[in-house]
């Protein structure tokens, strides 16, 4: 809020727990989001507390404190609301008595692991950003004998297809006759990184798991399970009231 001038209405739509500020903006040019009865053409408006926002034909509920969980994503799920395909989703799985919750980043169809859920869109938009420097930590089993020396050249980065990927730190773990499993670190994440990288060293993954996002493990919490995370703790890695 700033003032009298009210606040984004997509920031007040992914504070309510509805969506991130992207998907926000993303169903306002869609025609689904109406501002006192007018239906939005664009994201460019700020709102006050007395003006009424529905999404979807549905009035924003009123923001919660902001909560946060880990998740271990099973393979075969999509990270999205909506899947045109009409694929499984997170959200489908999920226990019935979790409010609306939104993903901290993305996990692919096939990987596997931690994923973060929370019910504010502005906290999972704050988690994201790259400037927070958070390592993604991965375990993949990729096909082939790895040669350690050849792990070792990803330490500075690598250019892929035109496409410049950060610092990747990786190790082998074991070596299993034709496969392998190895750690991976890295701080960008973006989009089948971890896959890109390690086929493009001649090592295609078959399997992927995220095992740590920042300060937050997946440890040994079950498949397809949840649990919250305590506010202290999050208060304590965002150095800040949540």
């Amino acid at each position: 809020m700033s003032g009298d001038g009210g606040e984004r209405i997509a920031k007040r739509i992914a504070r309510a727990g509805v969506c991130s500020r992207r998907e926000a903006e993303r169903r306002i040019y869609e025609g689904r989001v109406r501002l006192n009865g007018q239906t939005l053409p664009d994201p460019a408006v700020n709102v006050r507390p007395r003006d009424l926002v529905e999404v979807d034909g549905a009035p924003l509920p009123e923001p919660e404190p902001a909560r946060l969980w880990r998740y271990h994503k099973p393979p075969g799920l999509v990270t999205t609301d909506r899947d045109p395909e009409g694929r499984q989703t997170v959200f489908d799985s999920l226990p019935r008595h979790l409010p609306r919750v939104v993903s901290v980043g993305r996990l692919d169809l096939a990987s596997e692991g931690l994923l973060l859920l929370t019910n504010d869109g502005e906290l999972a938009r704050d988690l994201e950003l790259p400037a927070r420097g958070w390592v993604r930590r991965y375990r993949a089993r990729v096909r082939g004998r790895v040669d350690e020396a050849r792990l070792a050249r990803i330490a500075g980065g690598v250019e892929i297809d035109g496409e410049r990927y950060g610092p990747i730190a990786a190790s082998l773990d074991e070596q299993r006759g034709g496969n392998a499993w190895v750690t991976v670190s890295l701080a960008e994440g973006r989009n089948r990184e971890v896959r890109r990288v390690l086929e493009y060293l001649g090592h295609p993954v078959n399997r992927l798991i995220r095992i740590a996002y920042g300060p937050f493990q997946l440890g040994n919490l079950p498949r397809s399970a949840v649990a919250e995370i305590r506010r202290k703790a999050i208060r304590e890695q965002l150095g800040r009231e949540v």
